[in-house]
């Protein structure tokens, strides 16, 4: 079995909604804006993309980096690898063809049986509704989290307000760095 993990930029209140500088977010680019930048607190992304053996996204995720990300040295590691797409109205024609082979999921139930498939770890990038969805479905084994000493209120959320059962977490590694920022990774508990 693949192990789905989730990668975010968030908030200490919990936002991960335009942490680049997305437009229609009032504090979008949050992330560059309000916190110093530290190389070492953003190691974890080098990591991710050469530990990482596919990529998963959902479709509005999917149309913004497939604009900028297959031409950008900062994640070349990315380009040749495995995409596969989450959504309900993307057809083939709307994939781009500069950025690998891309896949499109149309449901939970085909993100579950792709993690049944053979082959290393699937890294979510940005995704927030897809992110929420496939938590409450319990289909997320790992979180790598960057946590910013910012509370930025409205916007949207990493995790749902869904009624349900408790779900652990355990820490598996974790730093803090001098401008506030904190990397988690936490593994779900089954």
């Amino acid at each position: 079995m693949r192990t789905l993990i989730s990668t975010a930029f968030v908030s200490l209140d919990g936002v991960v909604e335009a942490p680049g500088g997305e437009a229609g977010y009032r504090n979008a680019g949050w992330t560059f804006k309000d916190v110093e930048f530290l190389p070492d607190a953003f190691a974890i992304k080098g990591r991710e993309q050469q530990e990482a053996t596919a990529m998963l996204l959902g479709r509005t995720s999917y149309e913004a980096f497939s604009a900028v990300w297959p031409d950008m040295e900062d994640f070349s590691d990315y380009k040749a690898m495995p995409k596969y797409v989450v959504s309900t109205t993307l057809t083939d024609d709307d994939l781009v063809s500069n950025w690998g082979r891309t896949t499109i999921l149309r449901s939970l139930d085909d993100v579950a049986a792709l993690k049944e498939t053979e082959g290393g770890p699937i890294i979510i990038h940005g995704s927030a509704t897809l992110n929420r969805s496939l938590s409450d479905a319990g289909l997320i084994d790992r979180y790598h989290l960057l946590v910013f000493p910012l509370l930025l209120g409205a916007g949207k959320r990493l995790f749902s307000d869904t009624d349900k059962d408790t779900q652990k977490l355990q820490l598996v590694e974790h730093e803090a760095y001098a401008n506030g920022l904190q990397m988690n990774v936490l593994d779900v508990v089954r």
